[in-house]
This record gives C-alpha cells, sequence and structure tokens, in this order.
C-alpha cells in the first residue's frame, strides 16, 4: 500500500491536500498562539529528545549522527509512533515543524520510521497466519 506523508513549515499556508497536519517539535513554536496555527494536533512524543535535540542545535552532531540517533531513539519505543500510524492509515499527513529547513530537520527521519513501520505492518498483514482452523464438535 502507498502512503503520502509530507513534512513542511508549521509556518507555511495550510492547503486542502496537506491532510492531517501535524506538529511534531518538543517545544511550541514562539509567538505562537494555538489559535494562529493550522493543525490538527501538536504530537511531541515522536519527535527527538531534548538532550538529543540540544545537542544538534549546539552543531555537536552531524545530520547523519543526528538521523541516526534518532531513528534509534524511535526504535527503541516504537509506541510513540502509533497516533501517526494511525492517521497515515486515515490518508495523507502532513508533518510540521518550526525549523527553516524541515528537509534537514527531523522530519525525514521520522517520515523513514513511520514508511518503515507502515511497511513492517503491511507485510505481517499480508503474510500473516491464515484465520484458526475450527474444531467444531463433530456429527457422530
Amino acid at each position: 500500500m502507498s502512503y503520502d506523508i509530507r513534512f513542511k513549515r508549521i509556518y507555511q499556508q495550510a492547503d486542502l491536500s496537506d491532510g492531517t497536519r501535524i506538529l511534531v517539535d518538543r517545544l511550541w513554536p514562539r509567538g505562537q498562539s494555538k489559535d494562529d496555527l493550522p493543525m490538527d494536533d501538536w504530537y511531541q512524543d515522536a519527535s527527538p529528545s531534548t538532550d538529543l535535540r540540544r545537542c544538534w542545535h549546539r552543531g555537536e552532531l552531524t545530520e547523519d549522527a543526528f538521523g541516526h540517533a534518532y531513528r534509534h531513539q524511535l526504535d527503541k519505543a516504537p509506541e510513540t509512533l502509533l497516533p501517526l500510524l494511525r492517521a497515515a492509515r486515515q490518508g495523507t499527513v502532513t508533518l510540521l515543524t518550526a525549523s527553516r529547513e524541515p528537509e534537514h530537520s527531523h522530519l525525514p527521519v521520522l517520515r523513514r520510521a513511520l514508511l518503515d513501520a507502515l511497511e513492517a505492518e503491511d507485510a505481517v498483514a499480508r503474510d500473516g497466519p491464515a484465520s484458526p482452523t475450527c474444531y467444531g464438535q463433530s456429527k457422530s
């Protein structure tokens, strides 16, 4: 199955094609009220940990090192992806961030993790066991 998971800045114009718009940042965007930002949800749990985010912003990690560390964080706590996976199964999801360059933020890593999880679930559903055999009482 194909899934449409996009990403963009929270400050960009909302579009009908965005589908469900979910802010996935640990911190609320500065100077913005919830009423000012067109989004459906704010989901912090799948964003990078505070320590990882701070190391990234201080320049202590390369983009690759950050991506690996963040993916490891997501892989260790797959339950954090569940609300996003549910949304992706419903239709288009646009992951939002306040980062100036979403393509160089945590969102590409998160999108890849979501797509991998969705593909794994689909494979299990496709290759899973058939319905159990019914061992009803036989007539003698």
